[in-house]
């Protein structure tokens, strides 16, 4: 859950700036009502031209937004922090022409706080809140009297000012920290229901693969067998006879089909006991793990580059099919669109694990990162693959059932393109936490410590 969890990031709570812009026009539309209403409709006397300089600031600088940005650009967290300091300083501009904290109109300056505070991280609130508030004294101190009727003149006592400015102070303070929490509460219920929703959504897709698997793995064993019976009859035909290139045809034609039994084997027999009571999983270092993924594509004309590396000693492991099947999965991957190698490299330290497994082949699109993991999004497309029939044609579920077994195991999985200088190729990254890697590596001791007694209420029976 914790990546799932990492995956709905702040980001998505950036605001559209189309928003900002709307809410802007709104503004400024009731700035516009309330010059021209005191001026014309109560005929006080008003700076009209500065008071419009400053609202036409604002509109300016909507227009060349919305000239410069398509609607649906999203702002980052220092845009949208600086449009709103923004009104806060037009807003400050006007009122100082209009009166400063004595236009009942002072109050406003919590809006684009209220705003800050429901869609910007609290550090960037806090900084538009001083800016709000030091506006707000000096506006205290200095300022254009207020517009009044001609044949008279209004100055409101400092007490009822310092009584405006408390109101600001504290009203940008509470109603601020206010609309955060429950903003982010929200925002919290919002991200845990998406990665919820995600994480079920992944597990009904493989759940539902799993019955075509084991209904797969029934259905191919019959032609798997005819096709080796087949094989070894002109082997033994053709055999005295067959020119070299046949001869090693039909050995190639039984190794793959050998492998393909290895493989209908493995899905059948995951999470399954033996005879003997022990798991079909097993310890392994994380060598040996590395060598089984590699060997069967040593024969496939692509050069498979391994290196180890790491601090300390080499980390061991429990011998897991899911991820054994999706390491292998994202390995085939890479052998099918390299152009001449592969390369898989190991590395581990006191805290990490990591395997990185990269080729030289071109690479994926940039629309396929963008989803890469989810079911029916195809890795590469046809017309990039080596081998076209068989390695375009997929229904996109390899690297989604890979994500899903590998990240099970508390791994987690990225994908990009090799961007040093006069290389390319797509690059697969998957690393664990070295106590999450080993940590099944150590049931087996347990268990049998366990078994030699019986368990009590307080002990916790094994998994």
């Amino acid at each position: 859950m914790e990546a799932a969890h990492e995956t709905f990031t702040p980001t998505g709570r950036h605001l559209r700036l189309d928003t900002f812009v709307r809410l802007r026009w709104l503004a400024l539309t009731g700035q516009s009502a309330a010059v021209v209403g005191a001026q014309f409709g109560l005929g006080l006397n008003l700076p009209f031209g500065w008071c419009f300089l400053v609202i036409a600031a604002s509109c300016w600088l909507n227009l060349a937004l919305r000239v410069r940005f398509p609607a649906s650009y999203r702002l980052s967290d220092d845009s949208a922090a600086l449009l709103l300091a923004f009104d806060i300083v037009q807003l400050a501009g006007l009122l100082f022409l209009t009166g400063g904290l004595q236009n009942p109109f002072s109050l406003l300056f919590l809006a684009p706080v209220l705003i800050s505070a429901t869609a910007l991280p609290p550090e960037r609130t806090l900084a538009l809140g001083l800016l709000a508030v030091g506006l707000a004294t000096l506006l205290a101190l200095v300022h254009r009297p207020l517009p009044w009727f001609a044949d008279g003149r209004i100055e409101l006592p400092f007490l009822y000012v310092s009584g405006v400015w408390t109101a600001i102070l504290l009203g940008t303070a509470f109603t601020g920290v206010y609309a955060w929490r429950v903003a982010e509460e929200t925002r919290q219920l919002a991200r845990a229901l998406a990665a919820t929703e995600l994480v079920l959504a992944r597990e009904q897709h493989l759940s539902q693969l799993d019955g075509l698997a084991a209904a797969a793995a029934h259905e191919l064993g019959t032609p798997l067998g005819t096709i080796m019976l087949v094989a070894k009859e002109l082997d033994r035909q053709l055999g005295p006879t067959a020119s070299p290139a046949i001869a090693e045809d039909l050995s190639l034609l039984r190794d793959q089909v050998d492998r393909c039994r290895g493989i209908l084997s493995k899905l059948t027999s995951m999470g399954e006991e033996t005879e003997e009571g022990e798991s079909f999983l097993q310890t392994v270092t994380f060598g040996h793990l590395i060598e089984e993924l590699v060997a069967p594509q040593r024969a496939l004309g692509i050069a498979v580059e391994v290196s180890r590396q790491g601090e300390g000693p080499e980390p061991v492991c429990r011998r897991n099919p899911g991820v054994m099947f999706g390491l292998a999965n994202i390995l085939d991957n890479a052998v099918d669109f390299a152009e001449t190698r592969v390369s898989v490299e190991a590395r581990w330290t006191a805290e990490r694990v990591t395997l990185t497994i990269c080729d030289d082949g071109p690479g994926f699109p940039s629309e396929v990162l963008l989803r890469a993991g989810e079911p029916y999004v195809t890795t590469r497309s046809r017309d990039r693959s080596r081998n076209p029939d068989e390695a375009g044609g997929g229904l996109g579920l390899g690297l989604f059932i890979a994500k899903t077994l590998i990240e099970r195991s508390g791994a987690q999985l990225l994908l990009s393109n090799i961007t040093e200088a006069g290389q390319h190729g797509a690059l697969v990254r998957v690393t664990w936490a070295r106590h999450i890697f080993e940590r099944e590596a150590i049931v087996p001791h347990r268990v049998a410590h366990n078994s030699l007694r019986p368990l009590t209420e307080r002990d916790a029976a094994p998994i």
